[in-house]
């Protein structure tokens, strides 16, 4: 029988080509009776040998899926998907890497070979994600996993306050991974993860916050709260409460809040706040970063003033985190 086309190699080799996007390994290929030099012809001619042993039944540029099934079945069953493969896979913006890096648990190996990369681990993740081909790192292992990556603090953090706000994955089980780390690697994610159980939906607010507790004036602020009228109408959420005055602060920035007209309405709406009573300030992240000294000293004025005013009749409800 010949081979040379998709549709005369056995039934069960096109059942696994469509369970795995197009890829097969050479030990399923001769489990079902395709011949060793036939595969090794086609490999050359119509399939691209993706990672040894691991064919992609196509020519085309693997795509990024295809690339982490195929690390997957090089790496062998018990290997799954770490690092930014997997904290895209669980929904984080993390842009696509070059190295699909993978775990195994022991008496496995480490090993690499082309983008490939999978890494021993002593450390069991109970929590392993299956979804079809894909085999990948609980979202809490995948965020501290990638975040270690990352050379700047700056990006750590981001990266552990998105898995907080979007829900992925909690401060507990952030932390639960990072005492699991060894301790060089563990001290880097200290202040990104107490970021993240700031309340801050951004890194900009996280930096505000960590500004504000700097002050000798400013009390401890609430993050984010509920804030509603006294009869219950809803109010525009600030990014950092001042309850006692009744000071709501708000970082406007373009990438962590929404783009174009909706940045416009996003500040237009501080005028709910202000017609109820309540004081807005606005910062922005480059206000924070290049003059903090001074974004700080105006949110003191701020907040004196406030202080010999009425304080609005709002309730602030505590954000849950």
């Amino acid at each position: 029988m010949s081979y040379d086309s998709v549709e005369d190699l056995p039934d069960e080799v096109r059942k696994i080509l469509a369970r795995q996007d197009g890829l097969v390994t050479r030990a399923q290929l001769t489990l079902h009776q395709v011949p060793r030099a036939r595969t090794r012809w086609r490999s050359g001619r119509h399939w691209t040998a993706i990672l040894p042993n691991v064919f992609l039944v196509d020519r085309a540029p693997a795509t990024e899926r295809q690339r982490c099934i195929a690390a997957l079945l090089w790496a062998g069953p018990r290997a799954y998907l770490t690092g930014p493969s997997a904290a895209r896979l669980h929904g984080l913006s993390v842009t696509e890497p070059a190295r699909v890096l993978m775990l195994t648990p022991e008496p496995c190996r480490s090993r690499e070979h082309g983008f490939a990369t999978v890494r021993r681990t002593t450390v069991a993740d109970h929590a392993v994600v299956e979804r079809g081909p894909l085999r990948y790192a609980s979202a809490a292992r995948a965020a501290i996993d990638t975040a270690s990556l990352r050379p700047f603090a700056d990006d750590r953090s981001a990266l552990l306050i998105e898995a907080v706000q979007k829900g992925t994955t909690d401060v507990a089980e952030l932390h639960e991974w990072l005492c699991r780390l060894r301790t060089r690697d563990a001290k880097q994610l200290l202040v990104p993860l107490q970021h993240a159980a700031s309340g801050a939906w951004s890194l900009p607010e996280a930096e505000l916050l960590d500004l504000v507790a700097t002050s000798e004036i400013l009390p401890l602020p609430m993050a984010n709260p509920a804030l509603a009228t006294a009869d219950g109408r809803a109010l525009l959420t600030p990014d950092v409460w001042f309850d006692d005055v009744g000071l709501a602060v708000m970082v406007h920035s373009h990438l962590h809040h929404s783009q174009g007209q909706e940045w416009v309405e996003t500040v237009e709406r501080d005028g709910d706040l202000t017609r109820v009573g309540v004081v807005v300030a606005g910062v922005t992240p480059t206000g924070l970063r290049q003059d903090p000294s001074g974004t700080l000293r105006r949110l003191e004025d701020t907040y004196v003033a406030a202080q010999g005013r009425s304080r609005p009749d709002v309730v602030a409800i505590p954000k849950l985190s």
